[in-house]
């Protein structure tokens, strides 16, 4: 079986992009109709942040899409990319301290690190988090489709938080993804979108504990397979001023941070995604989450 998916991720890595989206399209809707809780937590997201059913809807393809293209970015023939934003990188990189890049769930979160390897990684490597697979069958293909030249990945473990550490220190960049739901004990209850959601306090301590730079990035997935713009935007931009020291004060901003590069194209965000959920063994918080939402536009 193992056999057999490597084989598949193999074939599909040659594929066009615009082809591999088009199956991507139809995977996401695929998901969707015969998926109940899929719609419900994607509807439910959605208008906790202020959307229409319609703008929800847009963003049901472009999930199936996020998922269809790994196989070409992690084996395949280099993809166009286009840069937006690309001097704030510049002179964060000037300065001599590391940066640290904050990605939300949104748009092709793998290509904005390979976009940065492929740039700037000869002069600073980047470091990124991640969550290793438990199939070890996928962890074997992302092992080896991640590590390129330029370009280091960190577990989400102690060690792998040291080594974020250490390569902040040295002046080399980090990136990692905000948004993802910490386990129990390494987070606090902030608001995102007016809804008390668990999130992670890593990203602070990193900052404060290397003295690093933030820089918010994503990668806009263009359309028909046209390839990728990577989105640059200083932290300063959301006009959530100076990184708090307070752990609930810094999670509250950096979310008010991820807020704004959400709705600068909500359809490519992962509403499904499960952002509010509560971790095993985490109480929930004094303010329940069950916040009204906005109403829909």
């Amino acid at each position: 079986m193992a056999l057999l998916i490597r084989f598949l991720f193999r074939f599909a890595s040659l594929l066009p992009l615009s082809l591999l989206h088009a199956l991507g399209w139809c995977l996401g809707w695929l998901s969707f109709v015969f998926s109940g809780r899929y719609r419900r937590r994607l509807f439910a997201h959605a208008r906790q942040a202020g959307l229409s059913r319609g703008a929800a809807l847009a963003s049901v393809g472009e999930a199936g899409k996020l998922v269809a293209e790994l196989p070409r970015l992690w084996m395949g023939r280099p993809v166009a990319i286009h840069w937006d934003g690309a001097e704030h990188v510049e002179a964060a990189l000037t300065q001599g301290r590391g940066v640290l890049f904050l990605t939300p769930h949104l748009g092709c979160f793998e290509i904005a690190a390979q976009a940065y390897a492929q740039r700037f990684g000869e002069r600073q490597p980047t470091t990124v988090l991640y969550r290793p697979a438990r199939k070890a069958w996928l962890k074997d293909i992302v092992a080896g489709a991640r590590a390129r030249p330029g370009l280091f990945t960190a577990p989400t473990t102690l060690a792998g938080v040291k080594q974020l550490i250490k390569a902040l220190k040295a002046g080399q960049a980090v990136g990692l993804l905000p948004d993802q739901v910490p386990p129990a004990g390494q987070g606090v209850w902030a608001p995102f979108f007016g809804r008390d959601a668990y999130t992670m306090t890593l990203s602070a301590r990193l900052v404060h504990a290397a003295q690093a730079q933030i820089l918010l990035i994503w990668g806009e997935r263009l359309s028909w397979g046209r390839g990728y713009r990577v989105h640059v935007r200083p932290f300063g931009h959301a006009g959530v001023g100076v990184l708090s020291q307070d752990a609930l004060q810094a999670a509250t901003q950096i979310n008010q941070a991820m807020e704004m590069l959400v709705r600068e194209c909500p359809q490519q965000y992962l509403w499904s995604y499960d952002r509010y959920k509560q971790p095993a063994g985490q109480a929930a918080p004094v303010q329940s989450a069950e916040t009204v939402a906005p109403p829909r536009p």
